[in-house]
């Protein structure tokens, strides 16, 4: 689906189609096109009417694209991940790439039709004329800092599973394996797409291009702050993960050896009792202990109770159960 939405003579309108007038470099027309799981014939319109390069039109093709800003002749290309907290339940989260075409009075953005950030503005943008008569660079920011909004709910929610699988692993939970796997999963792919957004953040904040002002930086700076802040929470979660696994990994070894522990004990105090029972039960004559032939059953049970007593006394006193 292609929405077109269109500010001049003061007035905000939706269109139904690009006027190739509106991107003249006299005009002073602003122009958003937002391009939502469009076909080949609503994708044509990035290469037959912007003329954009087919190099950007066909990374705006591509379902996966990391993040990334670049300079192409009168327009920005840049690539973010927004996130989604609803769609993907087996993992918690889904991000997904949208693409924005940057230029002096137009912004056309691309994405798979699953985006919170470009659903909430375009519904805005017919009802406020200023989200759009501010200028493309303004619509642009307003877009990534909800993007950016959206990381914390995921956070938050990732942090409060940090937290209990700590507890978790102080009380010495040992089957958290599978959980602390999970996690440290949601928050490889999420530093995957951050650390490199961060990045091209922070060039839009830098003014490393023209068409961004003074204002706009000032505005984007303060984005980048968010997303450095969010960034620097998912690499601390890591490092406390990490110090999870390794105290399941030592509850768990300390359990083992606890097991071992006991069964070494079982086996040391049946080693004799072993050797005591094949004496006797060997088919020859042995010597009997005082008594007749119904004692010597009483016998052996009592020096048998006696030896495996003694036994657990000298480990007790050893401290070594």
């Amino acid at each position: 689906m292609i929405s077109v939405y269109v500010h001049e003579n003061g007035a905000t309108r939706q269109a139904d189609q690009v006027d190739p007038a509106w991107l003249a470099a006299s005009s002073t027309t602003k122009v958003w096109v937002d391009l939502a799981a469009p076909s080949d014939e609503e994708f044509a319109v990035l290469s037959d009417v912007f003329h954009f390069h087919p190099l950007s039109v066909e990374d705006a093709r591509s379902s996966l694209q990391f993040p990334k800003v670049e300079q192409y002749p009168n327009y920005l290309y840049l690539v973010l991940h927004g996130i989604d907290s609803q769609v993907d339940s087996e993992h918690g989260f889904a991000t997904r790439d949208i693409d924005f075409f940057l230029g002096r009075n137009f912004l056309a953005t691309v994405h798979d039709g699953v985006s919170r950030s470009v659903e909430r503005l375009r519904h805005a943008c017919g009802q406020y004329e200023h989200l759009l008569s501010e200028g493309p660079v303004s619509l642009c920011h307003r877009i990534v800092d909800l993007m950016v909004d959206n990381y914390r709910p995921v956070t938050e929610a990732i942090e409060e599973r940090v937290e209990t699988l700590e507890e978790g692993a102080m009380a010495g939970h040992t089957q958290m394996v599978g959980h602390l796997m999970n996690v440290k999963r949601e928050l490889a792919q999420m530093r995957r797409v951050l650390v490199p957004q961060r990045d091209a953040i922070g060039r839009l904040a830098r003014r490393e291009f023209p068409m961004i002002s003074d204002e706009m930086a000032f505005r984007f700076r303060d984005v980048y702050d968010h997303v450095v802040r969010t960034t620097e929470e998912v690499i601390l979660f890591q490092d406390r993960m990490n110090g999870v696994l390794e105290v399941n990994l030592a509850s768990v070894s300390n359990r083992l050896n606890q097991i071992m522990k006991v069964l070494t004990v079982m086996s040391t105090i049946f080693l004799p009792l072993t050797v005591l029972t094949g004496m006797w039960g060997m088919n020859i004559e042995l010597p009997h202990l005082p008594g007749g032939p119904g004692a010597q059953f009483w016998w052996i049970g009592g020096i048998m109770a006696a030896v495996s007593l003694a036994m657990l006394a000298l480990f007790r006193l050893n401290k070594w159960i």
